[in-house]
């Protein structure tokens, strides 16, 4: 009789489906499944945090649609990787977190690490998964990767017990499964409703979501703009799905990012809401003309008519309802027809577009000093203007600026937090992206808060030759919560919101690494370039006005949780 571990089994299921990279921090409950991946076309890239294995996970997920894999040990380990996994849950990321846990025979022992990790984890994936037969192992990899791709993606938690990881059994009694699901399913009767509400409307817009990259629909999506001639927005990973240079892109969706955004959606009389949520973003709602016809389009029917009515609810794939309407449009001849009827709506929101930009011109260009932060954003977003680089934000209001100024022409190259808003991944998400693409340039623009819980993976990126820049917006302290706090209870409590000046170039320097402390705008891109040209991992340390207010501050002192 041949036997194979359920270690080695895990490893030959992971090889099978050609995983490239799993993210992960070593633990004695998982070294059976790592003595298998040594030396096979799998790479173990080490952090030095499992949140920051998770956070890499998330990112390449976002960046590739196909399932990033965090592994991590038991216990602690697994607790470490919880904020990752819940971010990943409410970006819609596909990932796989496999992770090791006690013996079955030594559950409710006081054993090592042992902990009800399942019943933590449940409310945070689309499913757990824990196999307790060895024979079963490939079984439930299989399931795992099938869940986390298919339908609305996200995270899958697949759980191994050491001894079942540790066990031999007789190959021949292990069963195998191996589904692939690509479905892009649509409801041709709703395109068809759809394409009827757009020639009754005067002033539609579209915003696109993620649904809309995961769904590989971005072409779709842009030949359905330039047909029916509807203004569109671009949300989370979305943005870049139609290019924000593009005549009918109107950039970001955000209602505060300097555009026609906010002035579109108090005027408009019909909303398509593609592959994204109705959420804080758009007030919960409230900021759409409360008169105009609500289309929201989604994958998941639980999420359609969250905080709005809406009166055409559409169950699909954005891609396969895309090229439905496409259809439609094409047989019935309707793209002149619709290019006449929106041109004055499009002459608005153009005037509304370049009416909100001329508004924020003064702080991109602003010369003060300490350096207004959104002078920071502008000179990061013109530096990185080839079509292929990548920005990715860390930071509360340092989020907030870089989102109000980058301009995306190409999907899955800007990365943030998105709707769960959690700091850290900046470091993470950079060292994945310079890994998935060493050709492309990558920055991460991050504050002096956010910098400061993954800090290590400075150090991961050197020692990895990683050649990312790093740039801080270093306003002394978590600026966020410190400006919001002064405009709610009229000062700002020192304890948990000053930090004070931090040399974190001295630090990267110290780490192997090159750093620069720019003090005066013009520095900035002088210091962008010598660092993008050293080919080094670097850190540039931009001392930034610690009294701006930015519009989020503005939101999170006036809504949700600080709402009296």
């Amino acid at each position: 009789m041949e036997t194979i571990t359920g270690g080695q089994l895990v490893a030959e299921a992971l090889i099978e489906k050609q995983v490239k990279n799993i993210f992960t921090l070593s633990g004695g409950h998982i070294t059976p499944i790592y003595q298998y991946l040594e030396n096979t076309e799998i790479t173990l890239f080490d952090t030095r945090h499992e949140q920051a294995a998770v956070f890499m996970a998330e990112a390449w997920g976002k960046m590739t649609r196909k399932a990033g894999v965090a592994m991590v040990t038991a216990g602690p380990g697994f607790t470490n990787a919880l904020t990752g996994v819940a971010s990943a849950f409410f970006s819609n990321t596909p990932l796989v977190l496999i992770c090791g846990c006690v013996g079955l025979d030594n559950r409710e022992k006081l054993d090592l690490q042992d902990m009800p990790q399942e019943a933590a984890i449940g409310p945070m994936v689309k499913k757990t998964l824990v196999c307790h037969k060895t024979e079963r192992v490939q079984e439930f990899v299989d399931m795992a990767f099938r869940t986390a791709e298919s339908g609305r993606p996200g995270p899958v938690y697949l759980e191994f017990p050491v001894d079942v990881l540790n066990a031999a059994v007789d190959k021949a009694a292990v069963k195998k499964t191996s589904t692939c699901i690509e479905a892009k399913p649509a409801d041709a009767g709703k395109a068809k409703a759809l394409l009827e509400m757009i020639q009754q409307a005067k002033q539609p817009v579209l915003i696109a979501g993620t649904g809309v990259w995961q769904a590989h629909a971005e072409d779709d999506l842009v030949e359905f703009i330039e047909k029916s001639s509807i203004p569109a927005f671009t949300s989370l990973a979305g943005r870049g799905t139609i290019p924000d240079t593009h005549p009918l892109c109107f950039e970001g969706a955000l209602a505060i990012r300097p555009g026609a955004g906010f002035a579109s959606y108090v005027a408009a009389d019909l909303i398509i809401i593609l592959g994204t949520r109705i959420s804080l973003y758009y007030m919960f709602g409230d900021i759409f003309n409360p008169a105009a016809k609500m289309v929201q389009v989604d994958i998941n029917p639980e999420e359609i008519g969250r905080n709005r009515t809406i009166d055409l609810p559409v169950v699909s794939d954005a891609k396969g309802f895309l090229m439905e309407c496409n259809r439609i449009i094409n047989e019935k001849g309707l793209s002149d027809t619709l290019k006449s009827q929106f041109a004055p709506w499009i002459a608005t929101v153009e005037k509304a577009h370049e009416d909100g930009k001329n508004l924020a011109q003064a702080d991109w260009n602003n010369d003060n000093e300490p350096i207004h932060p959104m002078r920071l954003a502008r000179e990061v977003n013109d530096f990185m203007n080839k079509p292929d680089d990548i920005v990715v934000a860390d930071g509360g209001d340092t989020t907030t600026w870089i989102g109000m100024t980058r301009t995306i022409d190409k999907p899955g190259h800007y990365l943030d937090y998105g709707i769960f808003g959690s700091l850290a991944v900046g470091l993470p998400y950079a060292n994945a992206a310079k890994l998935l693409y060493p050709e492309k340039r990558v920055c991460l623009l991050t504050g002096d808060g956010s910098v400061g819980f993954n800090f290590m993976e400075f150090e991961n990126a050197i020692r990895k030759q990683l050649p990312i820049v790093v740039v801080i917006s270093n306003d002394l302290g978590w600026g966020m919560i410190r400006h919001s706090q002064e405009i709610r209870i009229g000062h700002a409590i020192e304890a948990g919101t000053f930090i004070g000046k931090v040399d974190y170039h001295k630090m990267v320097e110290a780490l192997g690494g090159k750093g620069f402390l720019v003090e005066k705008a013009a520095d900035i891109r002088p210091a962008l370039e010598e660092a993008f040209a050293s080919n080094m991992t670097c850190c540039i340390n931009v001392m930034t006005d610690p009294t701006t207010v930015s519009p989020g501050s503005m939101a999170l002192a006036n809504i949700g949780a600080y709402k009296a």
